[in-house]
């Protein structure tokens, strides 16, 4: 089966869209892009502003392109202002924006590397992978117990309706990225079990009373 397309970066700005698929263009890395406009605009104004670019890639390719993008800002991080903000941060500091690349832009990212350089921190190779290494442990981690979700969906599933059903349908389901394109259960498996519980008593209540308005209009009543 064909490697799906998964979402690598989603921009406000269509340039900046623009220039990454330059980057994919260029070294020959299939991609998808998608345009929405669901952001909220409280003009209630069709513009460019509220439109959201996306650029999907395959899960493959995820690290070829960030170790792309990243050579790509290495001579504008050379060539960098001294009054960029990243030369107040600490070694501590910049050493978790190298560990949080994921949250950084790849100019940041080489930037930080080169500021530690220059203050004489070593950061070669092996810290840089034991460093991604551990940030994707941290990420893989399952988020916290989702208790209050829980029971606002057993409730709407004794209800009936699709709200109860898709508290159910997403508590099961999600799954996060990785920035090395891993996809992932968002939630720990006694959530994802309760999701479960949720959604079957969901789909039971909403079919009988689907059942029960039906009979009653073939009864009359």
């Amino acid at each position: 089966m064909e490697p799906e397309f998964i979402l690598f970066k989603r921009f406000d700005d269509v340039a900046l869209a623009n220039a990454l698929t330059e980057v994919l263009d260029a070294n020959g890395i299939a991609y998808v892009t998608e345009q929405s406009d669901h952001s909220f605009d409280p003009g209630f104004r069709n513009n460019d502003l509220t439109k959201q670019y996306s650029v999907k890639i395959k899960a493959d390719d995820f690290e070829r392109v960030t170790n792309l993008l990243n050579e790509s800002e290495l001579e504008n991080a050379t060539n960098a202002d001294k009054d960029h903000y990243l030369f107040n941060f600490t070694d501590a500091e910049l050493i978790e924006v190298l560990a949080k690349a994921d949250e950084w832009s790849p100019f940041d990212y080489q930037l930080a590397r080169k500021i530690l350089t220059e203050r004489g921190v070593n950061i070669n190779e092996k810290i840089l992978t034991d460093l991604k290494a551990e940030r994707l442990k941290a990420l893989k981690t399952p988020e916290p117990p989702q208790n209050g979700w829980i029971i606002v969906g057993y409730v709407f599933a004794l209800l009936g309706g699709a709200l109860g059903i898709f508290i159910g349908w997403y508590l099961v389901t999600f799954k996060k990225t990785l920035p090395n394109g891993e996809r992932v259960y968002a939630y720990n498996e006694s959530d994802r079990q309760q999701g479960k519980w949720i959604l079957y008593i969901a789909i039971a209540v909403t079919v009988l009373v689907v059942v029960y308005r039906i009979s009653q209009v073939f009864t009359g009543n």
